[in-house]
């Protein structure tokens, strides 16, 4: 589908943007200029050799674990800011790993299946290690829990290349390392099987994102009246979301996917004010441009 390569445009170009210190990947080393300041949106990990910024959950956690400061407030800021505006949207079209899930999912091999048994349960793990790794250890213990013990992101981007490439890094390698990589290999075997299992279960920055898709300006609604119940939508939902049930689900991640196979026209996704007026719609637009081939 056109929409759909356009997409996939969209997250390898956002991916090689986040990662564009190019210097990094051929020597071995991390990006520390002005620009680690700030934060990406999506989970790109601070020691991936190619980033020019920080990663949202590794920010917090740093400053959770630095001794006299409690939380982030500019972090916390940042992804309000983003969650506030588009919700999810950054795991469907701007996030690294999610593109390496989607990849994954296309491979050839394995009988595809949507989601995990268990997946109703196991949608809410994400909350458990967004309070547990990201916020209550790091403040006990002072160590970014999640960075140390989970995220694939960071073993993929930036442990892989750096050791690849850096051998004075090598010597540093012990049973955390081991155990991480084997967590990534369970999850890039479970990624080829189902579709974005760590955005799903795992991920803490797809929860907090989430947790702002009922109230995001980036609004998405489902006009009832024009839906013929076909069920199209929810089959080609990468997030297993029940789309006429609860359009803005804390899961969706704003593919638009849903959207693209509605032949009734009756998914619409528009940034929307507080007081419901429509500021714009891509339903809207694709009308008002049929409108105007027609006059």
């Amino acid at each position: 589908m056109k929409g759909s390569r356009f997409r996939l445009f969209i997250q390898a170009a956002a991916f090689a943007f986040q990662n564009g210190y190019v210097k990094g990947f051929l020597k071995g080393n991390i990006y520390k200029g002005p620009l680690k300041r700030f934060c990406a949106p999506g989970l790109n990990c601070y020691s991936c050799p190619g980033a020019i910024a920080s990663c949202p959950i590794g920010a917090l956690q740093a400053v959770s674990g630095a001794r006299g400061f409690g939380v982030s407030l500019y972090v916390l800021g940042f992804i309000v800011a983003v969650g506030a505006l588009s919700g999810r949207f950054v795991c469907g079209w701007l996030c690294p790993f999610g593109l390496a899930e989607r990849l994954l999912y296309k491979i050839p091999l394995m009988k595809k299946r949507k989601s995990l048994p268990g997946h109703r349960v196991l949608k809410w793990v994400k909350y458990v290690i967004l309070a547990l790794f990201v916020f209550l250890l790091p403040l006990l213990s002072g160590s970014p829990a999640f960075c140390e013990w989970i995220c694939p992101s960071g073993t993929l981007f930036g442990a892989i290349p750096l050791l690849a490439v850096n051998e004075s890094l090598r010597s540093l390698i012990g049973s955390t390392f081991f155990f991480k990589l084997f967590l990534l290999a369970l999850i890039i075997v479970l990624s080829v099987k189902y579709s974005r299992p760590f955005c799903k279960y795992l991920c803490p920055l797809g929860a907090l994102y989430g947790l702002f898709n009922p109230v995001s300006l980036y609004h998405f609604t489902v006009d009832m009246d024009k839906c013929t119940g076909c069920g199209a939508c929810e089959k080609v939902c990468p997030m297993d979301v029940k789309v006429r049930e609860n359009p803005d689900s804390m899961e969706c991640i704003r593919c638009m996917e849903c959207s693209k196979v509605c032949t009734a026209e009756a998914i619409r996704f528009s940034i929307e004010l507080r007081d419901g007026k429509c500021l714009n719609s891509h339903h809207d637009r694709h009308r008002d441009s049929k409108q105007r081939k027609t006059t």
